[in-house]
């Protein structure tokens, strides 16, 4: 998931100024982890803290995380009707179909160990807010892609699956997209464009640099495919450790504390 974490940090500086070219300095002074970061990292402990429970134990872990970190970083930038599911006493569904629900999910990806769980799980993480069938297709489809990173070594399997599950086009190529692409905070017009940078992209860098160069939600955008390269190539320790740089320690220690986690599963 740390690849998604560092996709939003990068792309943090150009959501609200959108560019449109790979030509940029990857790092800037500005660069932060925003909502996408902190709602990654509260899925995952949620998952990890209610690990081999049962459905409604995920469920209220993964509530209780999302609520909790939200409340720690009450400026990290989340939605208006997320921000209110955040202060409740009692967070509901609220039947979004933004892509929340796909740039928080991808250590689903990393922590089961098939397709079928993968999707079940994303769907859970999913439906605590963004009960919308675009935001649970959303989800399962990104989660789906990183799993199948990992595990897939051909990019063609990948993206058959993800046309023929989820109904995505991801046929056209990011240099058609990129002209008329603008500013979409929806699954179904964002989570296409950030599996198509991960297709076109050769490494991490470049799969990061090709999302952010679409423009629209661009931090989201390269969380997205961020979290796809990592599982595919890696992250390159000259970008990881620049990365964690822009966390505070409390991230820092969640992010590693997951990945010792998942270290043991293998």
């Amino acid at each position: 998931m740390l690849g998604a974490i560092i996709g939003d940090i990068i792309g943090s500086v150009y959501e609200w100024h959108n560019i449109k070219t790979t030509d940029f300095p990857l790092f800037q002074k500005r660069c932060r982890p925003t909502d996408d970061s902190i709602m990654t990292i509260a899925v995952a402990e949620g998952l990890v803290s209610s690990w081999e429970k049962g459905e409604e134990e995920i469920r209220k872990a993964v509530i209780q995380s999302m609520q909790a970190w939200g409340r720690k970083y009450p400026d990290a930038g989340y939605g208006g009707s997320f921000r209110k599911w955040l202060r409740s006493a009692n967070p509901q569904p609220y039947n979004s179909w933004g892509n929340g629900s796909a740039m928080r999910v991808s250590s689903v990806g990393w922590l089961y160990s098939s397709l079928t769980e993968v999707e079940k799980m994303a769907r859970l993480t999913a439906e605590v807010t963004h009960n919308h069938p675009e935001g649970i297709r959303g989800a399962q489809a990104l989660a789906a892609a990183v799993f199948l990173a990992r595990t897939k070594p051909d990019k063609n399997v990948i993206k058959a699956y993800l046309e023929e599950q989820y109904g995505y086009d991801l046929t056209k190529s990011l240099d058609e997209i990129r002209p008329g692409y603008v500013f979409d905070v929806s699954c179904q017009g964002s989570v296409p464009q950030a599996i198509r940078a991960f297709l076109e992209g050769g490494s991490y860098e470049e799969t990061v640099r090709l999302a952010v160069s679409i423009g629209g939600d661009s931090d989201t955008i390269a969380c997205m495919a961020g979290a796809a390269a990592e599982a595919y190539y890696g992250i390159p320790e000259d970008i990881k450790t620049k990365g964690l740089r822009y966390l505070d320690d409390c991230q820092r220690e969640s992010v590693n504390s997951f990945r010792r986690f998942v270290s043991k599963l293998k």
